[in-house]
């Protein structure tokens, strides 16, 4: 009689909870981050809505951006202060609710004021949810747990444009908002059975001038990102805003060296494993959240194709994203973190790189081909960062570290499209008149520059960097962060 208290049954149980945590966990990412980018092909029809110009709107688009950056320094403490799965219950109903709100919104103001509410509860719910599935999940897992969480991330900057104009040009602006309900109730209904109770620790004190300081610099770096996006762009508020933001952010630095009991800690950092990152990494998510904000127009201004079609070309890079998640835990424990990080990212650089000899008389297969191959490289390249940076960090400091990340996550793909605005219009005053196409050549290799000076970071990591949660057979036992691999 099979024995269904054995360890193979109990791992098989625990393999089949984390993945159903993991999962519940990346539907949650995937409104926050789908709520980030589907709403910029409705802004027409929203402005028409509220009686308001379209350049107003983009005050509902930043008001949700900066809100979530802001308050991401807050998770860690509310996870530690109340228990992560309260406070992720919390996140998910603001979000929802505050999703509701945005549809039946009628006014700027109130749709405004809903977009920040919605940002707040976006801040707590991705952080705490990742942090959620870094407690519960084993090293030896912590790959494929995270490859589940990536894929929101890279899916949902590529499908909320052509979603958001299929659902105006079809249907009304509203149901952009509506489609967070039952998503959101789905997964308020899930938190209580699937989520972990953690123990609550109501002896800590919050960090007033570390989360001011923080979360006012990241604001403000949001801000910067935000305004180098626009069109016109007035630099004296954005040097004063720059100023501003990296004032704070040295003095909230100095200070959360010295506090007792400080909002974050940036002990991680000393970690080689956690720096590569932070420094690297944040290069390689400037690069590549530049694409999806380049692609669209070089398509619609350099090749004159309309607004949807531009969008669906982004099906392509999606679909590399997909093919590419079943094979991104084989690959990093077959190479490696390191070996993965270097040739992928040089890949990844190129591939970018190679957009700019795109044309109007290109075959569709081959720039499909080429978009396809660098979703791959995106996807393998998110996944093996976002799991080796937690790989040595010790369980005692996992709230810090991955609120840290959180943070520099957010801030790295604001900048991310303020790259790919500068990058453009630094390519409009190279090129000059002529080719249409010109400047996103320039700003494609401009970005694909960025990418790869990010991997220089990964080449100078150990060769056994990450071992322990790649469970390399060749793994020596002496390596940073090493263990003999389970059987």
């Amino acid at each position: 009689m099979t024995d269904t208290a054995s360890p193979s049954g109990t791992g098989a149980r625990a393999a089949d909870g984390g993945l159903a945590l993991a999962l519940l966990v990346a539907g949650t990412f995937f409104m926050e981050n789908l709520d980030a980018t589907v709403i910029t092909p409705a802004i027409p029809a929203m402005a028409e809505s509220f009686a308001a110009r379209p350049v107003d709107l983009n005050t509902g688009v930043s008001a949700y951006m900066l809100t979530v950056g802001a308050f991401i320094p807050i998770s860690g403490w509310a996870a530690e202060r109340f228990g992560a799965r309260p406070v992720l219950g919390f996140a998910i109903t603001l979000f929802t609710l505050a999703s509701l709100l945005c549809g039946l919104a009628g006014s700027l103001p109130v749709f405004v004021a809903s977009r920040i509410l919605q940002g707040i509860g976006g801040a707590l719910m991705v952080p705490v949810g990742r942090l959620v599935v870094l407690r519960a999940t084993p090293k030896e897992r912590l790959i494929a747990a995270i490859a589940t969480l990536t894929w929101p991330a890279l899916v949902a900057p590529v499908l909320g444009p052509p979603l958001g104009g299929l659902l105006v040009e079809h249907g009304d602006w509203r149901w952009i908002f509506y489609l967070n309900l039952p998503l959101g109730l789905v997964a308020l209904a899930l938190t209580p059975m699937i989520v972990p109770a953690g123990g609550a620790n109501r002896a800590s004190r919050f960090d007033w001038p570390g989360f001011l300081s923080m979360g006012g610099a990241l604001f403000c770096l949001m801000l910067v990102a935000e305004m180098l996006s626009r069109p016109g762009p007035d630099w004296a508020r954005i040097l004063a805003a720059a100023a501003l933001g990296l004032g704070l952010l040295l003095w909230g630095t100095r200070h959360i060296g010295r506090a007792a009991h400080p909002v974050f800690d940036l002990s991680a950092l000393r970690l080689p494993s956690f720096a590569v990152t932070i420094w690297g990494g944040s290069l390689f998510r400037m690069g590549v959240s530049a694409v999806p904000f380049l692609l669209p127009l070089l398509f619609q201004i350099g090749f004159g194709f309309d607004p949807l079609a531009a969008g669906l070309m982004l099906m392509a890079v999606f679909a590399g994203n997909l093919a590419m998640k079943p094979m991104t835990t084989p690959v990093i424990r077959r190479f490696g973190f390191r070996p993965v990080l270097v040739v992928n990212g040089l890949l990844n650089a190129g591939l970018i790189a190679a957009i700019a000899g795109f044309s109007a008389g290109m075959p569709l297969a081959l720039a499909c081909a080429l978009l396809f191959l660098g979703g791959m490289t995106r996807s393998m390249q998110f996944t093996a960062l976002n799991t080796i940076a937690f790989a040595d960090v010790p369980d005692r400091d996992m709230t810090s570290a991955n609120t840290l990340f959180s943070t520099v996550f957010q801030l790295a793909m604001g900048l991310g499209v303020a790259l790919g605005a500068v990058a453009w219009r630094a390519g409009e005053a190279l090129a000059g008149g002529g080719d249409p196409a010109m400047p996103f050549r320039i700003a494609f290799l401009l970005v694909a520059l960025v990418a790869l000076v990010g991997v220089i970071d990964s080449a100078r990591l150990h060769a056994e960097a990450g071992a322990r949660v790649a469970r390399r057979g060749d793994a020596k036992s002496d390596g940073p962060g090493a263990e003999s691999p389970a059987d």
